[in-house]
């Protein structure tokens, strides 16, 4: 038997079999819900309403524990909870030359010299050698069949388009050309539209990956369950998508674009590339490809020039991934003499300390408490979100993401509400809070006991991170000159909160600098300079990575880190 489903806010219906999850007909409508647990029933994030056509009555259900035995009728709540805002803008401090991974390059291709059979391909590389230095070119058979009659429409004058190996075009004449990178986070996608160092359009969405779970181990475990093909899918249309929308931003054609970056942690790549990344979730959760590649844009689902280029940085282990690697050339990181600390704090927590001498690495696996998953008034940081929460006259103070009535509350708000609770003394140093829930004036939001726990347990792998990198580099914190925080979330952390609760010691409280998304910066480096590209190659390669749960210290630190520190 089949049912129809119609989605009444979004004025979307489905019709589905019977037996089927609500959540299932929520996506097969083409939809993309919020399901951080994956549907396991343990988060309540897809509560919606629902009745029969033609009652009037609702009944408000987890989308992911009903099925469908009827035709229905849904009424999603709080949809703009699902407009997630995407952190777009870095602070490169990278000093790399500048040479494009693409270049058009004018060339005067000889003819082939009486009594001689050189042939054309050879004189046009050739060309290339005097133009570049470079004598090294891979065939494009594809553009041969244009080669003889372009060379007599233009006497040898053409221009080539050239990326490091490869001619990728020939041309009678000079056109614009464009790159585009991408860094792929769990929870958002955010995009960039290059022509040469120039940023010509910018955009950002969720990634659709988090209907089937928040965090990068629900999301391997799903594809364990079910293959990587439904989540390679997704994270490939989306970016196609994004691909599409810069292109209108900037009035370009795809067929302009040549080539393509793209970072992310290592459970995102493998999942682009179609890799099933169960080994990341078992021990030693090692990556299966690790190494930078150049692959081809069309393999990938991705609509650009026919012969444009993917570029896939490294990764490091199997929950540090390309998009740290990207973190570090966007901050030069070869030339660093100061000792240097970068966090990106996200649903999972990538913490490098060091300077060009050398680096360590490590994953805290911090889990999505700070991206509102597990706390019952959490949300990603959209309209309606609180994001900032202080003390004022003995009583609390907030601010509301795009103004208006607080719906529930993100990663910053939630760690300036607690941190604004420990100062009242109303939560106690072991993170027992005997009033709890406590409620945020007059709104709904409130925040309970088992949030502070979560918040607990988060903020003490995120340390216990800091102080065993310390300990494995054999330095104090007082000696760290520079702490570097990285991602949406850094960006909009209050330092004296994440100090207060002890996510960063409070010795590093005065050095603490938001350098926003500087993976999304490092992904355009390495389309801006090639420089920057065998620089992530190398750091790939020198960083050492600390498996902290297989450290033997890292229990008792991460215990001892539990606790809140005395104010």
């Amino acid at each position: 038997m089949v049912h129809s489903i119609r989605f009444l806010n979004e004025e979307a219906s489905v019709c589905v079999p019977a037996g089927v999850s609500l959540l299932s007909a929520w996506r097969m409508a083409g939809l993309t819900p919020d399901a951080p647990c994956g549907g396991r029933g343990t988060c309540g994030k897809c509560l919606v309403d629902i009745r029969c056509p033609g009652q009037t009555e609702w009944r408000r259900v987890n989308a992911c524990q009903t099925q469908v035995d009827e035709d229905l009728e849904v009424r999603t709540l709080f949809p703009e909870a699902r407009r997630v805002l995407v952190l777009d803008q870095g602070e490169p401090d990278a000093a790399f030359p500048r040479m494009p991974w693409i270049q058009i390059v004018p060339l005067s291709v000889a003819p082939c010299p009486p009594g001689q059979s050189i042939s054309l391909w050879s004189r046009l590389t050739a060309a290339l050698e005097i133009a570049t230095g470079n004598a090294a070119w891979e065939p494009n058979f594809p553009i041969l069949s244009q080669l003889a009659p372009l060379i007599r429409q233009t006497q040898g004058e053409i221009w080539a388009v050239v990326s490091p190996n490869r001619i990728l075009a020939v041309w009678g004449q000079p056109q614009p050309v464009y790159m585009a990178a991408f860094d792929v986070g769990t929870t958002t996608l955010a995009g960039y539209l290059l022509e040469g160092d120039e940023v010509v359009a910018r955009a950002g969405m969720p990634n659709s990956q988090t209907q089937y779970g928040a965090d990068v181990i629900q999301r391997v475990d799903y594809a364990a369950a079910n293959g990587p093909k439904v989540l390679s899918d997704c994270i490939r249309h989306d970016l196609d998508g994004l691909l599409g929308r810069l292109c209108a931003q900037a009035s370009v054609s795809r067929e302009q674009i040549m080539a393509v970056s793209l970072v992310g942690n290592t459970c995102m790549h493998h999942l682009f590339l179609g890799i099933p990344p169960d080994t990341l979730g078992r021990c030693p959760y090692a990556p299966v490809f690790s190494d930078r590649a150049v692959l081809s844009c069309a393999s990938y689902g991705l609509h650009v020039h026919p012969a444009g280029e993917l570029l896939l940085l490294p990764v490091i282990a199997g929950f540090v991934g390309a998009d740290t690697v990207a973190c570090l050339i966007s901050r030069n990181w070869e030339s660093l003499e100061s000792l240097t600390l970068l966090i990106d704090i996200g649903t999972n927590g990538e913490i490098v300390l060091g300077d060009r001498r050398r680096l360590a690495v490590c994953s805290a696996a911090a889990g999505p408490a700070f991206e509102g998953a597990g706390i019952q008034w959490g949300m990603r940081g959209a309209p309606g979100a609180v994001d900032h929460v202080w003390l004022q006259g003995g009583e609390m103070g907030w601010s509301v993401i795009g103004g208006g009535e607080a719906i529930g509350v993100c990663g910053s708000g939630l760690i300036d509400w607690i941190a604004a609770l420990r100062k009242a003394g109303r939560i106690d140093p072991s993170g027992r809070a005997p009033e709890a829930p406590f409620a945020l004036g007059d709104t709904a939001v409130c925040l309970t006991q088992r949030d502070i726990r979560q918040v607990q347990l988060a903020k003490a792998a995120i340390s216990a991170g800091i102080l065993l990198l310390a300990r494995h580099l054999g330095i104090s914190l007082e000696d760290i000159q520079n702490v570097y925080l990285a991602g949406a979330f850094g960006t909009f952390l209050d330092p004296d909160s994440a100090c207060t609760i002890g996510l960063i010691p409070g010795c590093l409280r005065s050095k603490l600098r938001p350098i926003g998304n500087a993976a999304g910066e490092g992904a355009k480096l390495a389309l801006q300079a090639r420089s920057a590209w065998d620089s992530a190659a190398r750091l790939a390669r020198k960083a050492e990575f600390l498996e902290l749960a297989s450290s033997p210290d890292f229990q008792d630190v991460f215990v001892d880190q539990l606790e809140f520190p005395p104010l």
